[in-house]
């Protein structure tokens, strides 16, 4: 976005002028899911504008135009550019997909602004970059509209190709051909008719396969044979990530603390005890601390933090006579007072004391509702050392839990014992916890993302041992070898972590996940891998045709405490370069954030870089709004299938 579009638009005789940016509601959110403002700025863009708003005429500027290829925006477009007294000096235009041809030819049509034309670009970028490693496509309604009610396959197709054509983009501006394979329907036999829910996956693979043909046909660079792995799953996978407490800091942020998107509001004690000042934060890439502690346990995360101030104090005279005499906690208004005497020091003091007050309150939250005795439950449940028993026990009990964690045990239960929907069991659990209406739909809805049995049968539980085949006959995990849990309540992992790994090793059956591309011959090396170089063990070096820039934030800074950090941003990215080819992983209808720390840990564990891709990410009070709107009109359906 900054080099290729604002950059190059530093044409001759234009290369001092400010120019004028104008997006639409889309591009804008492309964009500061990207850039921040200064590096906008820093490309010579002087005012951002909304192309759908009245805007002043700035005949002598220049203005860039980065807009989705819509008629109407073309047609906008066309009224600022034309006739005697057009709004802009030159029109550099950049478009975030494929532009139609009859929209470029109505632009060709018009002599008046050719002329004035000094760019007429696709970018074929229309995704939002969440992190290094993770993008959405921004359907937020994909749940309710795909997986919801089943007669309006309409909508459903709407959303499928809209979600295909900026996965599309993903591939064409990061000039990388995939394998494409995706989650095959599971119909339990060739009478029974798929529902447009099992045909979600195949679906959208056909779709991205056709915007990726497109691109290998038209794209200058576009490579012409496979470069990397796409695998496409749908939130049926895993019902279980999605409500499940997950205890790293980043999730718990999001979790516990109600933020808005990666907004962060921290309260600062006033100067000598005035008004408390209230500080929007952004917790991101571009923050250190963040980085480092983002996927650790919260526990591990607060211990880090504790150690980093006391090596603050330690290092630093001024900050030990500010700080508490008798080596206790720091309270934040010591720590206002410390940055009052080491001015030089403010801005890590600043950081550290943000997080400091966030993981405070956090650990707060925990304390205050019993969350580690339900975290233990929900952990228990999953993995089948606890059932139907210990859960009624629990809501007995247990009266001041809170309402939500009351109904995310209730969906992990429903995930995990699907056929107690039948018995009534599951009412019956419903009304032990006093659920509302609307708490018992989201319940409910769990069945519209059920897996269909046969699925549940095979792919997740393997065969146990026969002693402890009856008990462990329910779980939904099991521990997996060779991962030591250091910490309380973190054995859960997500489904995609198995996934991915079979998927890097070629071990991922392609009968319940098939290969798009064409059974080129080295497909058929071995059966399920997706190169004949695996067989070997050797993982294929990358070959994107886009050089992986090392991203701004990964240039080494020094950190708050002088040593942790900034090793961790100076290998963020030059590991990429060393790694063998991508992986993609898509999820339709959201991610977790759980899903993403596993792409970042097996990135490093697989020595591939692995993307996460989804229609949206959701934290759990988001994912549970989403299954209370879907349509719950639709059991009676079920109820008759089942």
């Amino acid at each position: 976005l900054l080099y290729e579009m604002l950059r190059s638009a530093k044409t001759g005789d234009s290369k001092s002028s400010w120019k004028v940016l104008i997006m639409d509601k889309v591009t804008v959110k492309i964009m500061s899911y990207a850039c921040k403002m200064a590096d906008i700025t820093d490309e010579g863009v002087s005012l951002v504008e909304d192309i759908h708003k009245r805007r002043q005429p700035l005949p002598a500027m220049d203005a860039i135009y980065f807009i989705q290829p819509t008629k109407e925006n073309i047609v906008i477009f066309l009224s600022d550019m034309s006739g005697r007294s057009p709004l802009y000096k030159k029109a550099f235009v950049f478009f975030s997909s494929p532009v139609a041809r009859e929209l470029v030819n109505h632009v060709k049509r018009d002599g008046s602004v050719l002329s004035r034309i000094g760019a007429l670009r696709e970018m074929n970028l229309e995704y939002f970059a969440i992190d290094s490693q993770g993008f959405i496509t921004d359907n937020e309604r994909a749940l309710e509209d795909l997986f919801g009610d089943e007669e309006s396959s309409r909508k459903g197709d709407a959303c499928l190709n809209l979600m295909a054509n900026r996965i599309g983009t993903v591939f064409a501006s990061l000039r990388e051909f995939p394998y494409v394979r995706y989650r095959a329907p599971k119909s339990l036999d060739p009478t029974t008719m798929t529902t447009f829910r099992d045909l979600i996956p195949t679906k959208l693979a056909a779709g991205v396969w056709n915007s990726l043909m497109k691109y290998k046909s038209n794209l200058p660079n576009f490579p012409q044979s496979e470069t990397c792995e796409l695998l496409i799953l749908d939130r049926s996978i895993d019902q279980i990530a999605p409500v499940i407490h997950e205890w790293t800091y980043d999730a718990m942020c999001h979790d516990l603390l109600n933020m808005e998107g990666n907004k962060y509001v921290h309260e600062i004690p006033g100067k000598n005890g005035g008004v408390p000042e209230k500080k929007e934060v952004l917790l991101e890439d571009h923050d250190p601390i963040w980085l480092e502690l983002r996927h650790a346990h919260i526990a591990d995360a607060s211990e880090r933090l504790h150690e980093k101030m006391t090596n603050f104090v330690s290092k630093n005279k001024a900050a030990q006579i500010h700080g508490s005499r008798d080596g206790g906690e720091l309270s934040t208004r010591d720590l206002q007072k410390m940055v009052q005497a080491l001015p030089q020091y403010s801005e890590q003091i600043e950081k550290l004391s943000l997080h400091v007050d966030i993981a405070g309150k956090i650990n707060k939250i925990i304390r205050e509702t019993g969350l580690k005795e339900v975290g233990q439950l929900e952990q228990d449940l999953v993995f089948a050392d606890a059932g139907t028993k210990e859960l009624i026990n629990f809501l007995r009990v247990k009266e001041d839990v809170s309402r939500e964690n009351k109904l995310r045990l209730l969906m992990i239960y429903a995930a995990v014992y699907p056929e107690k929907f039948e018995d009534d069991k599951i009412s019956k659990l419903m009304e032990l916890a006093r659920l509302s209406p609307d708490d018992r739909t989201a319940v409910y809805n769990m069945r519209l993302l059920e897996a269909s049995s046969e699925t549940k049968k095979s792919s997740i539980v393997p065969f146990s041992l026969k002693f402890d085949a009856h008990k462990k006959k329910h779980a939904a995990r099991k521990d997996r070898p060779g991962e030591e849990v250091k910490w309380q309540l973190s054995r859960f992992y997500p489904m995609i972590e198995e996934l991915v790994e079979k998927l890097s090793k070629g071990e991922l059956p392609t009968n319940d996940y098939p290969c798009m591309n064409e059974p080129s011959r080295s497909f058929h090396g071995t059966p399920g891998s997706p190169s004949a170089s695996l067989r070997t063990g050797q993982v294929p070096a990358p070959h994107s045709m886009r050089s992986r820039r090392p991203s701004t934030w990964a240039r080494p800074r020094n950190s708050d405490d002088g040593y942790s950090s900034d090793s961790i941003l100076r290998h963020a990215s030059s590991d990429f370069k060393k790694m063998g080819q991508r992986i993609f992983v898509f999820i339709v209808g959201g991610a977790t954030r759980s899903e993403l720390r596993v792409c970042h840990k097996l990135s490093t564990k697989l020595q591939r870089e692995i993307v996460l891709g989804s229609s949206s990410i959701d934290d759990p009070p988001q994912f549970i709004t989403k299954l209370k709107l879907m349509a719950a009109d639709e059991l009676s359906l079920d109820d008759l299938q089942i």
